[in-house]
């Protein structure tokens, strides 16, 4: 199975004391070997931030 589930935690509401939001995706692990970045909705920071994979 190449796909596999990741979450995606913002990576701008740390620096600003706020809870941070997560997001769960899925990736094709053998054509993309890199960690994901994406640009989604901070519902605590009312506004769209980086969000990384993370482990």
């Amino acid at each position: 199975m190449p796909r596999e589930i990741v979450t995606l935690e913002c990576t701008e509401a740390r620096k600003e004391g706020k809870a941070p939001s997560r997001y769960t995706t899925t990736r094709n692990k053998k054509l993309k070997t890199e960690k994901v970045q994406l640009k989604k909705y901070n519902p605590f920071l009312r506004r769209h931030t980086l969000h990384r994979e993370i482990k």
